[in-house]
């Protein structure tokens, strides 16, 4: 019998993955991979996907959807691919404007009913993804799920 999961748990057991690998990245040696091992099995417990904590995009990761240069935090996905979370930090000047620039490049359009003027983030769509990108200095953020 399938197990249906809320969408509702991905988010939350995501964000709290990301929260507990940032608030933790400075443990090193064996203290870190027991904190990635366990982030991972619970994040990966609640949504039913895949938590990457290797510095790799999650193998289901749609290609259509242009990630920055730079070093992955984290990467996760949802079972049966309702959503995916990848953060990032970036050596680029403005790494939010060069994550909206590829994505324009790409062919997706800025919701700016959404986005507002100075937000700290953006809302894109190219009809089958949505994607929502959040940036502060040289950490951004990618929220990805298909498009409604």
């Amino acid at each position: 019998m399938p197990v249906l999961r809320s969408r509702g748990r991905v988010a939350p057991a995501l964000v709290g993955g990301i929260t507990a690998v940032l608030l933790l990245a400075g443990c090193a040696g064996p203290v870190q991979e027991l904190v990635e091992d366990g982030v991972r099995g619970a994040v990966e417990d609640a949504t039913g996907g895949q938590v990457e904590l290797s510095g790799e995009l999650t193998a289901d990761f749609p290609a259509s959807v242009p990630v920055i240069d730079g070093t992955i935090e984290l990467a996760g996905g949802s079972a049966g691919g309702e959503g995916w979370m990848v953060v990032l930090s970036s050596t680029a000047p403005d790494a939010l404007g060069d994550a909206r620039s590829e994505l324009e490049a790409a062919g997706f359009s800025e919701d700016r009913s959404v986005s507002g003027e100075n937000a700290g983030g953006a809302v894109y769509s190219d009809g089958q993804h949505l994607v929502i990108l959040v940036g502060d200095g040289s950490t951004v953020t990618y929220t990805v799920t298909p498009a409604p």
